[in-house]
């Protein structure tokens, strides 16, 4: 009897069905210095624990998105180990703040399932929660991700596609316990830019590029424990490419965004996402956001700001062309609520 896995094919799911992922992982300072080194990552209230005492908080949390790769890595070798590509996003919340010496684990439950019509995969949408060692929810989110079938003569299931909210609720939105911007530093945070300066409808260019390598990519994935094949082995696709795992391309992306969003400081709901194009080694990532909605919080002092977050080849800020498609040049399309002083 073999003691490998190949992994998770299309026909191996049930909707309903909960997947305890292994394997817990304990995230110290060393995780923040890398992140902070693979990515242009300098928003203050992540960066300096004097900063955050400012803003009422104990100390400097771990980046929102060291939470999302953590997390995300551990459901790979269930979810996503024989993907063809991870399609989308949707109801995701942060509700913990990430502290050094926190230990994540994961789970996922099943809750929608459609093969494809060429029979050869299908899409398989799971709801994942990540929690600390309280057993405390640090985010949930659903993504869908289409799986190839390993029996290519195995039944097809029933089809169930849930039903997702497109935005989340901001009066949902959880705030970090005892976060208070009434004292907030702009200064020290690097932009005079405040939740009143920014209007609907704005779209800002966010200017800086950095090039993806390919040992930083590796590097990146391996730290965040992501197995997928595509990311590492380059007969999985037919041009011998790898591809670039695409929370590599959000953390940039967000990174970028400081130019601009420097006081977006807390990533706290994920509305929706899109890969709409494959990230390779030698393309240079550039970013822009697009103000989509505000809100008011019971915080002090703190906003609520829905956010556009595009990364792309391309210099101009757009999007899709009139067939409504995404642009070739575009390889992201993030939409989140981030937390900004008033």
């Amino acid at each position: 009897m073999s003691k490998t896995s190949a992994g998770r094919f299309f026909e191996d799911y049930r909707v309903g069905e909960v997947i305890a992922h292994a394997v817990p992982r304990t995230i110290k300072m060393g995780e923040r210095a890398i992140y902070h080194a693979l990515y242009p990552a300098r928003h203050a209230l992540h960066s300096s624990d004097a900063f955050a005492q400012i803003c009422g908080l104990p100390f400097s949390p771990l980046d929102d998105l060291v939470t999302f790769h953590v997390v995300f890595g551990k459901t790979v070798p269930d979810i996503s180990l024989n993907a063809v590509a991870n399609l989308g996003y949707a109801e995701g919340r942060w509700r913990t703040p990430l502290w050094p010496g926190d230990t994540i684990t994961s789970e996922s439950e099943v809750i929608g399932l459609k093969q494809n019509s060429n029979g050869k995969s299908g899409v398989v949408w799971v709801r994942t929660t990540g929690r600390n060692q309280h057993g405390e929810v640090l985010m949930d989110y659903v993504r869908w991700v289409m799986v190839r079938k390993g029996d290519l003569d195995a039944q097809a299931p029933e089809t169930v596609i849930p039903e997702l909210a497109s935005v989340v609720d901001p009066a949902t939105i959880v705030i970090p316990k005892g976060l208070d911007f009434t004292s907030y530093d702009f200064g020290q945070a690097g932009e005079p830019h405040r939740f009143g300066d920014y209007e609907i409808g704005e779209v800002i260019d966010h200017v800086d590029g950095v090039t993806i390598e390919e040992a930083e990519h590796m590097l990146a994935t391996r730290l965040w424990q992501n197995t997928a094949k595509v990311h590492f082995d380059a007969t999985q696709r037919p041009d011998g490419k790898r591809l670039i795992y695409g929370g590599h391309v959000i953390s940039l992306a967000r990174a970028l965004s400081f130019n601009g969003l420097a006081n977006a400081q807390m990533i706290v709901a994920l509305n929706g996402g899109a890969h709409a194009n494959p990230c390779f080694a030698g393309d240079t990532v550039r970013a822009w956001s697009e103000v989509l909605d505000k809100a008011e919080t019971d915080a002090p002092g703190v906003g609520a700001m829905r956010l556009r977050l595009v990364a792309t080849k391309g210099d101009a800020p757009a999007l899709k062309g009139d067939d409504g498609k995404y642009l070739p040049e575009v390889l992201l399309d993030l939409d989140y609520w981030a937390l900004m002083p008033i």
